[in-house]
């Protein structure tokens, strides 16, 4: 330590950094860049957004592996539009996350997708009033076809069309056969629903009116309605006790948040909802709260909305475990279509996840082609 005497008199004691063990950070160098962790883990070792993305990366490996943490994704914006699906896929496929929330726009442009059918770059010489005209619905730089919301419709009614008359409808009920149809439908195509499905990961979608799908099924109803015939009831009631039940199962809890609003809040709100009945004796659950958190997404905290809401913030309303008790926390404060594939990419290479995603397709192949060796003779 290096005393120096200020012209007040004053002592200043500049330290060492070594010897108070501070971490160094280094410059990005491309030229040992192989992969996407390679990458990510570079990025963390610098500073500035760079640097969350790297610490943001390190969060959702422990998470990952963790096999004692059921991991909840929450999602809003317009993601499958902006074409990352399939890396919300992968999430699910890899095993990482095992409840999603979500805004159910994002999953009727997911049905979009996993329909085989495509969203389009826009041409910002058309007049958005042209575009009404012409059925084209803008997404920021991207343009949805009023021809494919209208073949999500089609789906949607394909299944209540089965729904039984005594069951009512809870959007992860629906989700989970919206998944069942595009399993049997469209097995080609990659979907959220679909690999929610097959992976048995519930998908909830609480502001479930605000959404194409829910306006499909009001929609279905009001023609059911006209024909005399038993109208699917909504229970969102149903939805909250089924996420509940879910949660309170899991040994510990982690949670991964893309963009904020309704899904990001509904989900964390789960201490507070099993706090609270235990406190009027409804239920004996125990004190649960998310050990691990994980955002992205581009509102600082003093813009007010609630995505703005800090992890620090949420402790005290009982969501969180503080850093103190093991809480481990994340918040990457860039657009998700930058930082989401940075994140994921670096954690599923961390895992070996592509590698098991290639054998599984080559052996899926592999399958196929005996199939139709045996039918052929």
């Amino acid at each position: 330590m290096k005393k120096e005497k200020l012209a007040d008199g004053r002592i200043r004691r500049l330290h060492d950094p070594i010897e108070d063990r501070l971490t160094p950070i280094y410059p990005l160098d491309l030229s040992k860049i192989r992969t996407i962790d390679d990458l990510v883990r570079a990025m963390g070792q610098t500073a500035y957004t760079a640097r969350q993305i790297g610490d943001a990366a390190d969060v959702l490996e422990a998470m990952a592996r963790d096999k004692d943490c059921t991991v909840v994704l929450t999602l809003s914006g317009a993601l499958t539009v902006g074409k990352m699906g399939l890396v919300i896929c992968d999430l699910i496929d890899s095993g990482i996350v095992n409840v999603i929330v979500s805004t159910g726009a994002l999953m009727a442009h997911g049905l979009v997708e996993a329909t085989g059918r495509s969203h389009f770059r826009y041409n910002h010489h058309l007049d958005d009033n042209e575009l009404f005209w012409a059925g084209y619905n803008r997404v920021y730089d991207s343009l949805e076809p009023e021809l494919n919301l209208d073949h999500v419709e089609a789906v949607v009614d394909a299944v209540l069309e089965k729904w039984p008359d005594d069951e009512f409808v809870t959007s992860w009920r629906l989700n989970q056969r919206l998944g069942e149809f595009l399993r049997q439908q469209h097995g080609s195509e990659r979907g959220i629903l679909k690999s929610a499905y097959e992976k048995k990961v519930p998908v909830f979608i609480p502001a479930f009116t605000d959404s194409e799908l829910g306006l499909d099924l009001a929609l279905h109803n009001l023609a059911r309605k006209k024909q005399g015939r038993p109208e699917p009831e909504f229970n969102s009631m149903a939805d909250l006790e089924h996420f509940t039940q879910t949660l309170v199962k899991a040994r510990r809890l982690g949670i991964f948040t893309v963009g904020g609003g309704v899904p990001r809040n509904w989900a964390q709100q789960f201490g507070v909802f099993i706090e609270l009945r235990a406190r009027r004796k409804l239920d004996d659950f125990e004190l649960k709260r998310y050990q691990y958190g994980l955002r992205v997404c581009p509102e600082p905290v003093h813009w007010g909305g609630l995505s703005g809401s800090t992890y620090s913030e949420a402790v005290s309303w009982g969501k969180f475990v503080p850093e103190e008790e093991g809480g481990r926390f994340a918040e990457v404060l860039e657009d998700a279509t930058v930082a989401l594939p940075l994140i994921v990419g670096a954690v599923l290479q961390r895992i070996g996840y592509f590698g098991r995603a290639k054998a599984g397709e080559k052996a899926r192949k592999s399958t196929r082609r005996t199939v139709a060796a045996a039918s052929s003779r």
